[in-house]
């Protein structure tokens, strides 16, 4: 929670902003002066929201808050650096859910991996009515990491990213890889 702040002055007092009659009365510029000091944080704070919003600079302790915001489930285990990271990618992960490339980016971000997905290409649809479908049926995926450690890397959670990024219908299947 964000508070007080001693001796924080505000950029226009109040004070100023006083109709003339007021300019001289005393008793009114103390008042508009406690005003002052009361209102100077959230003056401060309306005059920087950007960078409550902005991940890349937003409070460390107002990230989470953020990352709750856009349906990032937070890992303590990340970085700062990472955690920016990933909560900056989610309105591009949210706009490409359900597709190799969403899936693709989710699982990037949370493993730091090289990230291969590799789609049946399964569908119940066709143009032509009594056709056989394309791809291969059934539909499902697999999505294959490849890491320079497997034991860091929490395989659960991976299988929570892509089960909350793919379609729902479609099975999947996740394999850590160990590289060199």
């Amino acid at each position: 929670m964000r508070g007080m702040i001693p001796g924080l002055v505000p950029v226009v007092p109040i004070g100023s902003r006083l109709p003339g009659v007021y300019g001289d009365d005393e008793t009114m510029q103390l008042f508009a002066r406690a005003l002052d000091e009361v209102l100077a944080p959230t003056f401060t704070t309306l005059d920087s929201l950007w960078t409550y919003i902005d991940p890349h600079v937003a409070p460390e302790d107002f990230l989470d808050w953020l990352a709750d915001w856009v349906g990032v489930e937070v890992d303590d285990s990340w970085s700062l650096e990472r955690k920016r990271e990933i909560v900056a990618q989610a309105a591009q992960i949210h706009r490409r859910r359900g597709t190799v490339a969403g899936v693709e980016l989710a699982v990037r971000l949370v493993t730091g991996g090289e990230v291969t997905v590799t789609d049946s290409g399964g569908t119940i649809w066709s143009r032509t009515p009594g056709a056989d479908l394309p791809g291969r049926a059934p539909a499902e995926l697999t999505v294959t990491v490849e890491v320079p450690d497997v034991d860091a890397v929490d395989l659960r959670r991976v299988d929570r990213v892509v089960r909350d990024v793919k379609p729902a219908h479609v099975p999947h299947v996740v394999e850590i890889v160990e590289v060199a």
